[in-house]
């Protein structure tokens, strides 16, 4: 059962990181220089998948996808600390693997780092806080008040998500680390990637403090 749980957390993750990376590119490709329309495209793709692998993986999972959601779960003692950190190990080589794959897919070079520059700074980081404590509200929330449309909340959140934070809502350290893999449209320069996900976590455990207290 473990091991069912492990792969559905690593396939979800690949097929996650499929969508952003891969989306990135053929949308970066065909929208002619117009950023706008590569995110817009870029973030339709990934919160289509996001709905996609929650409602497929999440009776298997949870359908976690994302080691600060692990965490916090964790946290509130519905998965243990052991199992925690088996799943973070697979979302982040999952991801890693996904990146790989979607590079095979578009006939780029497999192995890359990105140059994406333009990802630090005090806006970028509070708004990589700012996203992942709002993930983490819609998940608790919509587990408090419609479970089953967690896969509709999620997907929505992110693809909203993309396009009122400045850092268009990385909010996972899992897809954080995948992304430095990749030099194109959806990457992110490795030597900022460590303050994204410091921000990722403070805004994870902001969630965890304050949530319980609003959804009793």
């Amino acid at each position: 059962m473990t091991a069912q749980k492990l792969a559905a957390e690593a396939l979800g993750t690949a097929l996650l990181l499929m969508s952003v990376i891969g989306s990135g590119i053929m949308g970066e490709t065909l929208a002619g220089g117009n950023t706008a329309i590569a995110l817009l495209a870029n973030a339709i793709a990934t919160g289509c998948m996001l709905y996609a692998i929650i409602t497929v993986l999440g009776p298997i999972s949870g359908a976690h996808f994302n080691p600060v959601v692990t965490l916090a779960f964790a946290w509130r003692g519905e998965i243990t600390l052991a199992l925690a950190l088996a799943y973070i190990a697979v979302q982040v080589s999952g991801g890693i693997a996904g990146v790989w794959l979607t590079h095979i897919m578009f006939d780029q070079p497999v192995f890359q780092l990105s140059q994406t520059l333009h990802r630090t700074g005090p806006a970028q980081w509070v708004s990589e806080s700012v996203a992942t404590f709002g993930l983490l509200f819609v998940i608790f929330g919509g587990l408090r008040s419609r479970p089953d449309a967690i896969p509709t909340l999620v997907g929505l959140y992110i693809t909203g998500a993309y396009w009122f934070t400045a850092s268009t809502s990385f909010a996972n350290p899992a897809v954080t680390i995948a992304r430095t893999l990749s030099d194109t449209f959806a990457g992110i320069f490795p030597a900022h990637a460590p303050m994204f996900i410091v921000m990722q976590a403070f805004g994870a455990l902001v969630a965890v403090i304050l949530l319980p207290r609003l959804f009793r």
